[in-house]
């Protein structure tokens, strides 16, 4: 029989050690050692995948490497096509994870549907059969190609791949399967990194692309060792808020693309809906006369949409003031609140203020630090800005507005929603072809002036 021992592994970056420490020496964590029994077995025993026979390579000189174009899947969804860098490529190994209920399963499950040319095999080790038909008749499908199975073993998923030769694998989720060749339980860092480590073998070796659904922890990182998202080509993250209705799909890692591209999606009874112009749900309708809102328009990747900022300030009722935001970074907006009392001259250090990114929504472009400053000061003053002026710009600490990138864009985005005034940086000013810009340039170099331009000039 075959030794087995014990060793402590840590659930974070996947370092063991014959005892258990409190510190991570690999990734620096505390308390991520777990006691697994690992089993000692000759090398024939391994994982071995059905219908595949190892090959043995030799090395050749790089300049002797035959390349060529990828070929891609259409995954019949343009958010997850444009995140993808254009579709799934074949013999990839790409992971999406998220909070649990944000729609994950729903999302791989409604474009596995949306393949009619295309057959495909899910396997789901968390949900029976019957309960991926009922959520399959709530989404909108016309008989698809597609197998469902209900299944955790790693070597009957191989045997199922066999059988059916499907264009795509779903694995929901990597947690769930587990290989005879590790005595550990499910969902281990053991299992995980196994399990993956001969899924990539398969997809490499039979060109067929597999798509894996990860649980995250409380952190929000993917759970599972880290090497996880070492093993596989793409990582997506999908984020939202279970209160609002908006899904962002955001790449992480992508070996075949770009990650600067973002994804929205829109959850409805129906199933999830693509949001192709992310401007007009971003934006109230209804926000002119009010004061403390301001339009600052962002790009996430290379995709402008114009959003909307609240801020409210009010007299502190306690003796330290209180600094809160949403969809924003805190300490990015304490700055910005003492370049407002340091440069401009606004007294707020005895003030509340609260802000937040309409939607639900998290916008790290630092280009909408003039209308966060904006939308404080407007509340501060309880002057309403006008709502068909936009804005753009980066606030430096001395209180000059610096340059930004992609102005185009920005700009033919507001075009296209009917805005008519634009706040924009000076330097920018310089390398644009105002003869194609329809709406009107409102250039400032300090933040002084956008104050004078939004809050002197008449409606």
């Amino acid at each position: 029989m075959a030794k087995s021992k014990t060793v402590y592994v840590c659930r974070n970056c996947g370092a063991d050690s014959p005892k258990w420490i409190g510190k991570c020496p690999s990734c620096g964590e505390w308390n991520s050692y777990v006691e697994e029994i690992i089993q000692k077995e000759p090398s024939s025993s391994k994982v071995v995948i059905a219908g595949l026979t190892p090959t043995k390579q030799k090395p050749i000189l790089i300049s002797e490497v035959q390349t060529s174009v990828e070929e891609r899947i259409d995954t019949s969804s343009n958010e997850l096509n444009r995140v993808l860098g254009g579709g799934l490529v074949k013999g990839s190994l790409v992971l999406i994870g998220g909070e649990p209920g944000i729609g994950k399963s729903t999302l791989v499950l409604q474009v596995v549907l949306g393949m009619k040319d295309k057959r495909t095999l899910y396997i789901s080790g968390e949900e029976s059969v019957s309960q991926l038909k009922l959520r399959a008749e709530r989404l909108s499908y016309e008989e698809p190609d597609c197998y469902i199975i209900s299944e955790t073993s790693l070597e009957q998923v191989f045997v199922h791949a066999q059988n059916v030769q499907p264009d795509l694998l779903v694995i929901d989720s990597i947690q769930t399967i587990t290989t005879e060749s590790i005595e550990s339980s499910p969902g281990s860092v053991s299992q995980v990194r196994e399990c993956a480590s001969a899924l990539l073998k398969f997809c490499k070796t039979t060109n067929i692309p597999v798509l894996l659904i990860g649980h995250i922890n409380k952190e929000g990182s993917i759970a599972g060792p880290k090497v996880l998202e070492h093993i596989v080509d793409t990582v997506l993250q999908f984020e939202g808020d279970q209160h609002y209705m908006y899904r962002i799909l955001r790449p992480i890692k992508n070996r075949f693309g770009s990650t600067s591209e973002l994804g929205i999606f829109e959850m409805q009874q129906t199933g999830l809906r693509e949001v192709s112009n992310p401007s007009e749900l971003l934006l109230s309708q209804n926000h002119g006369g009010m004061s403390g809102v301001a339009i600052a328009s962002a790009i996430e990747g290379i995709r402008p949409f114009l959003i909307e900022v609240q801020a409210l300030v009010s007299s502190a009722a306690y003796g330290t003031p209180q600094r809160s935001c949403t969809g924003f970074d805190l300490r990015r907006l304490n700055m910005l609140l003492a370049v407002l009392e340091k440069r401009a001259g606004f007294k707020l250090a005895q003030k509340d203020v609260f802000m937040n990114i309409a939607g639900g929504i998290k916008v790290n472009d630092p280009a909408i630090d003039l209308a966060v400053i904006s939308a404080v000061l407007s509340s501060s003053l309880d002057i309403a800005i006008q709502s068909h002026v936009c804005m753009a710009g980066e606030v430096g600490l001395s209180g000059e507005i610096r340059p930004i990138n992609r102005l185009e864009q920005r700009i033919r985005e507001a075009e296209k929603l009917g805005f008519k005034k634009m706040i924009i940086p000076h330097v920018n000013l310089k390398s644009l072809d105002l003869k194609k810009i329809k709406i009107e340039l409102i250039q400032v170099r300090k933040v002084e002036e956008a104050f004078r331009v939004l809050f002197n000039s008449p409606s």
